[in-house]
Formats: C-alpha cells, structure tokens, sequence
C-alpha cells in the first residue's frame, strides 16, 4: 500500500511518465528496482529519506541507493511487479569479505536483469505475469549476506546522503 500510494503521488505531481520496476519482498529485506523520469526517482528518494528520518519505528530501516542511472534507452520491466520471495541460498562464511563492493553492486545488478528476462518472458508467453512473479527461481534472488554486506558499506549512501550530493553543486578544480 506504501508504494502504491507513492507511485500514485509521484504519477499526479510529475510528468505523469508511470512508474515501473521490481519489488522483491524477502524475510529480512527489500530490494526496489524503479524506473521512471528523474524526477519521480529523485520524489522516491525523498520519501525514502523522510521514512529514514522517523527513526527506529520507521516503516524501512538501512536504506541504501546502489545504483541511479539517467537516459535508460528501455525499460526493463514492462509494469511494477512486487513478489515475496523466499530466502536464496547463502554462501558459505566469509566468502563475502573477500568481495569489493563492486562486485557485489554487480551480482546484484546481474541478478536484477536476469529477473527482468524472466519476467518479460512470463509476458512474451502470455502468462499471467503477476502470478508467474510471484514465483521467480531462487537463483534470481540476490543473497541475504550480498544485501548485507551492501547495508554495511561505506560506498553505498544513504538516501538522505544520496540528495545531499546529488542537490549539491560540484566545483571542479579549474586545472582539471
């Protein structure tokens, strides 16, 4: 309901352009992947600030943007999907702290675009799609240590950091 209600905002106070995307709902987190104009993105991001700012009793807790990309030639998702899925496989410990934050931006980024595939494969076959969401492979479910260790780096902002320089402006040095 909480995102339903912040597309439908973001679909009334912007350019109108729909939002659509993933929302992949696990035991111990949530994954968002959203499309849509820059500036509804940069509204969702807001939102998420604010809903990181209520503290401890806030609906969503360690929120972190991985990735915000501008001039997307296509989209990947042909809708906005959410589907609960069930706890993927976990790697064996310590494998994590030998990856860079990169490489788990990427695992997760391929894993996203996999799903996507999927999903636009459950359309091109005609089936019911929100259905077929509902049960993606677990292969496609990005690690419950992977989002760990993302809610734990450094590198990865928080949404309320995200604006703070995304809303500021960059002074490069003159002799670069």
């Amino acid at each position: 309901g909480y995102h339903r209600e912040l597309f439908e905002n973001a679909l009334e106070d912007h350019s109108g352009e729909k939002v659509s995307g993933l929302l992949l709902l696990c035991s111990s987190y949530i994954c968002h992947v959203v499309e849509s104009c820059s500036s509804t993105i940069h509204l969702i991001i807001q939102d998420l600030a604010s809903l990181q700012n209520q503290g401890p009793n806030a609906l969503l807790q360690e929120i972190k943007v991985l990735v915000v990309a501008h001039n997307i030639p296509t989209r990947l998702f042909p809708d906005w999907y959410a589907a609960v899925a069930t706890p993927p496989v976990t790697c064996p410990q310590g494998l994590m702290q030998s990856e860079s934050t990169a490489e788990a931006v990427a695992e997760c980024l391929t894993l996203l675009l996999k799903a996507a595939a999927c999903i636009q494969s459950f359309e091109d076959d005609n089936e019911d799609t929100n259905e077929s969401v509902h049960s993606l492979a677990p292969e496609l479910l990005i690690r419950a240590e992977t989002i760990n260790y993302l809610c734990n780096a450094e590198e990865c902002t928080s949404p309320e950091d995200f604006l703070r320089i995304y809303l500021s402006p960059s002074q490069p040095a003159l002799d670069s």
